[in-house]
């Protein structure tokens, strides 16, 4: 190798008109975050403001023992405070309280709003600022939204971060920041490969602790891990942070260019990239290639949901030889995913937010192999014939860097290769949903299981 890899300087699906469309849309809410937040921040606590809804929502989501404390919970407004006859930063000010008194080894609080406390308005950035007046230096408070009426499924984690920024101190140091919550297993992985290069020293968001010495400033070079930080990405670039763009690490050849702009910011060698790449490399493009078999030539359609989807797109386009139908993403950052939808070619629809009514017209029309969407839109496409993967998994499954590209192919693999060995009948002559030709419930999923599916 005499040259690190490099991105095409045009082309793509960059500047191709962007459908624009706002209606119903249908996705979960910010809140969903602090599922995986919670277990990156060791010594935070998620206090959501919100109803017995928001807790019934995390509970689920996280499949919280009874006998469990977790690091996060919900605040309950109750009827006196959303009519207003109690003082709801009061009734805060003593549940907070009651909270630090208990948990000493909370260092970090979030006030998490809801669409209760977005509806009555409650001040939770005052808050916040009163309450670590009170606390400090033991506890640092800070708020954030992940209401559903304003934020959607990844924006949580978007706002818990972006939250953070202007609060960290002010450092000189010459250093590379990761932005973006990983499972550990894959940051590890991230920085092993970065370290072997001589690239240093390298600090994450969120870190796993509040003095994890983490600061930032004119000499920090910050790349990102997800591709749904834009608000922490610009408040990143406000306190002087200088952004790497860079295809992000789904797949073999994403992760080989995500590492590639790190590498040519710290003057790595060629020499040295291909040493330390090579064998992943070269793993992650046979997995890949297993993976694949199912996967080439056939149609995608995707829903916007969790904002990965041109990332995803660019992957499955290039490396697992599929046709992208239409790519939706709730919002779209060029100054994020821009170097995606270079490599992404051109043919698909690009769509930004939803009216679900008329996206689902499109989807029934395209009659994809494959449409990757929300839980709630899986069941009635499923009975429409059209094969589902939950854009969910995307999020809760490690899908990052070489060593789970094969993984994340097979993410995809597995729905086309189920729809096409099980037969699926959607529709018999009497207009109702049967299912699988000539399985009942418990034998389809004997079947699924020996097929692995």
């Amino acid at each position: 190798m005499t040259e690190l890899p490099r991105l095409p300087s045009a082309g793509g699906c960059r500047e191709t008109p962007i459908l624009k469309q706002r209606g119903q849309r249908e996705v979960f809410c910010g809140l969903t975050g602090i599922i995986w937040l919670h277990r990156k921040m060791q010594d935070a606590f998620f206090l959501v403001i919100g109803s017995r809804t928001c807790a019934h929502l995390l509970q689920s989501a996280a499949g919280v023992m009874i006998f469990a404390e977790p690091r996060f919970g919900t605040a309950i407004l109750e009827e006196t405070d959303l009519a207003g006859l109690a003082d709801a930063q009061d009734e805060l000010d003593k549940v907070v309280d009651e909270l630090l008194t208990r948990r000493p080894d909370i260092k970090q609080l979030f006030l998490v709003g809801s669409c209760p406390s977005e509806v009555i308005k409650l001040d939770l950035a005052k808050a916040a600022e009163r309450m670590t007046q009170r606390h400090a230096p033991s506890v640092r408070v800070l708020n954030f939204s992940g209401s559903g009426i304003e934020t959607t499924f990844t924006q949580g984690e978007d706002a818990c971060l972006a939250s953070m920024v202007p609060v960290l101190p002010k450092t000189d140091e010459r250093q590379l920041l990761l932005v973006g919550a990983l499972p550990d297993v894959v940051e590890e992985q991230a920085i092993g490969l970065l370290e072997a290069m001589g690239i240093g020293p390298i600090k994450v968001l969120p870190a796993p602790r509040a003095d994890s010495n983490l600061g930032v400033g004119p000499n920090t070079l910050y790349a990102l891990t997800q591709p749904f930080l834009g608000d922490t990405h610009d408040a990143l670039s406000r306190r002087g942070a200088r952004h790497i763009p860079a295809p992000f690490p789904f797949g073999e050849e994403g992760t080989t260019q995500w590492l590639a702009a790190i590498a040519t910011e710290f003057g790595v060698a060629p020499e040295l990239f291909e040493q330390v790449t090579a064998a992943p490399r070269a793993r992650a493009r046979k997995a890949i290639a297993q993976a694949a078999e199912a996967l080439n030539g056939k149609s995608i359609f995707f829903f916007p949901d969790s904002q990965l989807e041109i990332p995803l797109a660019r992957f499955l386009t290039r490396e697992c030889g599929m046709e992208a139908i239409e790519v939706g993403a709730p919002f779209i950052h060029k100054g994020i995913v821009g170097p995606d939808l270079d490599l992404l070619a051109e043919g698909p629809t690009i769509s930004e937010g939803q009216d679900v009514d008329l996206q689902l017209d499109r989807a029934k029309a395209a009659k994809p192999d494959l449409t990757v969407c929300g839980l709630g839109l899986a069941n009635p496409l499923e009975a429409e014939g059209l094969a589902t993967k939950w854009a969910i998994e995307l999020v809760f499954t490690p899908v990052h860097f070489y060593e789970q590209a094969g993984d994340l192919a097979g993410l995809f693999s597995r729905p086309i290769r189920r729809a096409d060995v099980l037969q699926l009948d959607p529709v018999s002559s009497d207009g109702k949903y049967h299912g699988v030709w000539g399985l009942a419930p418990t034998q389809l999923a004997h079947e699924a299981h020996r097929l692995d599916i």
